[in-house]
């Protein structure tokens, strides 16, 4: 039981900050480019693998830690469903282009920043 406690509670925080990343993204970028999503995608890339990367340093997050953090708070805070339904709505207003460089930037960005994670903890 404790390893669900420990998910529902990273992963509400996690979808707090989601939000609250989003809201302030929204008030400072006006553009059809969904940059909250990109942002807190790409940065819950880069947490995972610093994460993983820092698993065999921390006992605390070869277990509970993880779960909380990685599993909980990260999976909480990115967000495919969002991504997916802001690239239909951008082909839906013919912003194909826009859905496209999104989706290509989101894929790679969110790979290498994944990558830098490791390498930091490293």
């Amino acid at each position: 039981m404790k390893p669900f406690l420990f998910v529902g509670l990273g992963g509400a925080a996690g979808s707090m900050a989601r939000y609250g990343v989003s809201l302030a993204v929204g008030k400072l970028w006006v553009s059809p480019f969904p940059l909250g999503t990109f942002l807190i995608n790409v940065t819950g890339a880069f947490i995972i693998g610093l994460l993983v990367g820092l698993t065999g340093r921390s006992q605390w997050l070869q277990g509970a830690g993880l779960l909380i953090l990685a599993t909980g708070f990260v999976g909480g805070f990115t967000t495919f469903s969002a991504f997916a339904l802001e690239n239909v709505t951008l082909i839906q207003k013919q912003n194909s282009l826009t859905a496209i460089v999104y989706t290509a930037l989101s894929v790679i960005i969110g790979l290498l920043f994944c990558r830098l994670g490791l390498w930091v903890a490293g």
